[in-house]
């Protein structure tokens, strides 16, 4: 038990948690896991993994990704040290809010770093959001009490303040946001902070805090190698709720945030129920009902396998749920992603994508048609090869098992299908890897919900610790 709880102390320093963090951390997860629940536990390790995994779950909550709305304009301040995604976070939250009807204001209060104003107005442009600037000006309050005053005046429901930051914490930063705080009086102020930071993100959200009394924390970065362990120094230090993370370099890229994916990446097991999101992004329950309808009836078409391979391709998804997935060591994320994201993979799609464009409607219903001149005419209309076109329709037949997995069975089945996929995009020739030879019985439909309803049994069971 006392090797488990040493392997767990190690996760938690990989993972860049402060060291104070940790060994307060460890004081209470001892505790419990030397008490009497676990060493009378059939599966020791396991009851220890469930303990430290809901201490986590504990210390990173209460989730409140809610951004509290005022009857008149609501003032977001945004601070961060620079180079955190401050700015960046602004166009994501203004967009998020845009999402739910709600017409923001990106203000160009940093005034500090060179530049800053001209890229939030890019991204102001490419969102459609208005942005308040004064070319000239050197004093950041005037700046922001005037496009506070411009804001009610437009009927803009919220404004957000795109602070200065600093490479490290100054007193001239602090009391020049201090000075912000006091004159324009934010209704929730959120820090910024870098998941690439490590344990340096305690002293800066120290600072911050001490500073301005944070309403939340924003983690950018988290689609990289950060395991998230910046999440759980900052959340100790300051108590605040953390709103929101970053996973990606998009405007779309700014989710809620789920302590339970977070502590699974914290202690190196990945992130489940984030990867379980992307999935659902992928088909939801209605199209999984369509399409294991469809399955049954034999009537899974190449159109279908046209859209399914486009949503996959979806820029930055493969090298996002890479980054997710349990199990795969630290040193081979980088090459995954750099395969899943390459150019050849996104070539490899669209040629497919061609391929299918140049058959008519009863070869895509039906590709058991397609002989060896309707190969020849295929080819020539995408610019490909005949036995380009014979690929892919090996390709699909397999996909057609792949997408069975994907809507008729569970968590499990579903993951495997994932990763097929996952290889097929990592192979610039397209090619899908076969799947496994199965008995060849087909399960009734409610052959397969038994099935499915005893896997779930089967994973409260285990999480139980029975």
């Amino acid at each position: 038990m006392r090797d488990g709880l040493k392997l767990v102390e190690q996760s938690l320093l990989e993972a860049d948690v402060s060291y104070l963090v940790i060994q307060d951390f460890m004081r209470e997860v001892t505790e419990k896991a030397l008490g009497e629940k676990v060493l009378l536990s059939l599966k020791p390790h396991e009851q220890l993994v469930s303990i430290v995994n809901e201490e986590l779950v504990r210390l990173l909550g209460p989730v409140d990704s809610s951004i509290p709305m005022r009857e008149e304009t609501t003032i977001i301040m945004m601070c961060g040290l620079q180079g955190s995604g401050k700015t960046t976070t602004c166009g994501k939250l203004a967009m998020m809010l845009m999402r739910e009807n709600i017409q923001p204001l990106l203000v160009a209060a940093d005034l500090q770093r060179p530049a800053a104003i001209q890229q939030l107005k890019v991204l102001g442009d490419s969102l459609g959001v208005p942005v308040y600037a004064e070319e000239g000006q050197q004093d950041p309050v005037a700046v922001c009490t005037n496009a506070v005053a411009i804001a009610k005046k437009d009927g803009r429901r919220v404004v957000i303040l795109d602070t200065a930051g600093r490479l490290a914490i100054d007193e001239e930063l602090m009391q020049q946001l201090r000075n912000i705080d006091s004159k324009v009086q934010p209704h929730q102020v959120y820090l910024v902070v870098d998941g690439m930071t490590g344990q340096d993100a305690v002293n800066s959200a120290t600072a911050f805090h001490q500073a301005l009394e944070l309403d939340g924390v924003i983690l950018t970065k988290l689609d990289g190698d950060a395991r998230g362990g910046a999440l759980l120094s900052v959340k100790h230090v300051t108590g605040v709720p953390i709103k929101f993370i970053g996973t990606g370099e998009n405007m779309e890229a700014l989710e809620p945030f789920h302590p339970e994916g977070v502590a699974g990446r914290i202690l190196g097991l990945g992130d489940i129920v984030g990867l379980a999101r992307e999935a659902h992004l992928l088909m939801d329950e209605k199209e999984q009902d369509k399409l294991r309808q469809q399955m049954e009836k034999g009537q899974f078409t190449l159109e279908d396998f046209r859209n399914q391979i486009q949503k996959i391709a979806k820029p930055g998804l493969m090298q996002k749920m890479v980054m997710m997935m349990p199990g795969i060591p630290a040193e081979m994320r980088d090459g995954l992603k750099q395969i899943t994201g390459s150019p050849e993979s996104a070539k490899a799609i669209k040629r497919q994508v061609g391929l299918i464009d140049s058959m008519t409607l009863d070869e895509r219903k039906n590709p058991k048609i397609i002989d060896s001149m309707r190969k020849k005419r295929i080819a020539s209309g995408s610019g490909a090869q005949p036995n380009e076109v014979s690929e892919l329709i090996k390709q699909f037949e397999n996909m057609k098992n792949m997408m069975g997995m994907m809507s008729g069975g569970g968590v499990g089945d579903q993951a495997a299908a994932m990763k097929a996929m996952q290889e097929s995009m990592m192979n610039p020739s397209g090619r899908m890897p076969k799947p496994k030879k199965t008995t060849g019985k087909r399960l009734s439909p409610k052959e397969r919900e038994k099935m499915k309803k005893d896997r779930e049994k089967a994973l409260k069971r285990k999480q139980r610790g029975e």
